[in-house]
């Protein structure tokens, strides 16, 4: 899944707010994040536990993992409730 795209589009900040997703702040790339479509597979937290980590505040710490390794992460999400800024 292309998920750096937002229904057809590069995904953009603007794109994704008014989408409903959540932004987490990294240093070398931003996660975005929409609950409301999460089917709650999974792919995330067992791709890297220390990036994404359900009970923990804020839940997805970017910086805990590799740009590229956060992308391909991403890309695996089913659901597109994930998404980064290329």
């Amino acid at each position: 899944m292309e998920n750096f795209k937002i229904n057809g589009q590069e995904a953009t900040v603007e794109n994704l707010t008014e989408a409903g997703y959540r932004r987490y702040r990294g240093e070398e790339m931003d996660i975005y994040y929409n609950a409301n479509i999460c089917e709650h597979v999974g792919e995330c937290v067992r791709g890297n536990p220390a990036v994404w980590e359900v009970g923990r505040k804020p839940w997805i710490l970017p910086d805990n993992g590799e740009k590229l390794d956060n992308q391909r992460i991403i890309n695996r999400c089913p659901s597109g409730a994930l998404k980064y800024i290329k």
